[in-house]
């Protein structure tokens, strides 16, 4: 893109003082990673794409279905027919949107074993996941590797937003202890499509403020909101708590789980994951699959409609979601019965 092109294509963005033509180059060479492609991520990386980062790398485990298309926003019936991986789906769009931009789209599921690949090099995360486990995972390695943090929760008519930034900030271990948090998702209480807006919306701002270096303006509270009730409220960060593992003790208790979880819940999905200890062939497993299986592909996964009513999805990097079922014994026999230990 030519500086001419540039200049026209962010006039409005660089009018606004504090980002100013110094601040729109600073963009352009920064790189943020969004973890999760659904209803927060597929905002952000709308909004950091639009606003001319440099690199854009987003990482997603899922692929798109009907009952995403309510509020992720860069997903069309296409997609879900075709299940593609949201991540690639995502890159797709968002590669029309504004070809200056590197965009990285990873299909993967974001783990203790590949959270340090996936942050290298990054300038900030953005937290578009829907689980704690997750976000332990990113403030962890995060405050590990000096990155800032920018968290975000959508459920029902509710949202809430905060930037953690190591030295400056508490961390989100600070704020919310494991096992605090009500366990709502919106897979079982639902969410309105606004608020999810409204909360990436929050986020971007802040990674916008921190990236152009205006720190000055860095919003110190989490900020939570009821938008169907019209309530809204902030509250002033935390500083460190002394027994606080990671800002104190410098000990990242999420980065020591690799390998615990080789069977997942997937909360309110009737899903469970499973890692192999290798990649899949597709091809290879179409052909065996569809001997005994009603079979579904492209070239990024492979749905397999089991005899018993369950559903298994297979991706290259060794995940098999095992679909219609909660219970990780039943999956793992599935998983043992088709795909073998």
């Amino acid at each position: 893109m030519t500086t001419n092109d540039s200049s026209s294509r962010y006039s409005r963005q660089m009018l606004f003082k504090p980002i100013g033509p110094g601040g729109q180059r600073r963009l352009s060479e920064c790189a943020v990673l969004i973890v999760g492609m659904g209803a927060l991520g597929t905002v952000l990386a709308n909004h950091m794409v639009r606003a001319g980062l440099g690199t854009v790398r987003f990482v997603d485990r899922d692929y798109v279905e009907t009952s995403n298309l309510q509020r992720q926003m860069l997903y069309d019936e296409e997609d879900a027919a075709a299940s593609i991986p949201k991540a690639i789906a995502a890159k797709q769009r968002l590669s029309k949107i504004n070809s200056g931009v590197k965009l990285e789209a990873i299909v993967a599921d974001t783990t203790a074993a590949n959270i340090d690949q996936l942050i290298e090099g990054m300038d900030l995360v953005l937290d578009g996941t829907d689980n704690f486990h997750t976000r332990y995972l990113l403030n962890d390695a995060c405050f590990k590797n000096q990155i800032p943090f920018v968290y975000g929760g959508a459920v029902a008519s509710r949202g809430m937003s905060a930037i953690f930034v190591p030295g400056h900030t508490g961390c989100l271990r600070c704020l919310i202890q494991p096992g605090d948090s009500s366990g709502e998702t919106c897979d079982m209480i639902g969410v309105i499509s606004p608020v999810v807006d409204i909360v990436a919306s929050y986020q971007a701002t802040e990674a916008l403020k921190h990236l152009v270096g205006d720190t000055a303006a860095r919003r110190n509270t989490l900020i939570t909101f009821d938008a169907w009730h019209n309530q809204s409220y902030e509250m002033k960060l935390p500083s460190s708590k002394p027994d606080c593992p990671v800002c104190r003790g410098h000990r990242y208790p999420a980065l020591d789980e690799i390998g615990l979880d080789d069977a997942t819940s997937l909360c309110g999905r009737e899903t469970i994951q499973i890692r192999a200890r290798s990649g899949f062939d597709l091809d290879y497993w179409k052909e065996k699959l569809e001997r005994v299986a009603r079979i579904q592909s492209n070239p990024f996964l492979l749905k397999a409609e089991l005899p018993e009513g369950e559903r298994l999805v297979l991706f290259p990097d060794g995940r098999v979601l095992v679909q219609g079922t909660e219970d990780p014994v039943r999956a793992k026999t599935l998983y043992a019965r088709y795909i073998g230990l």
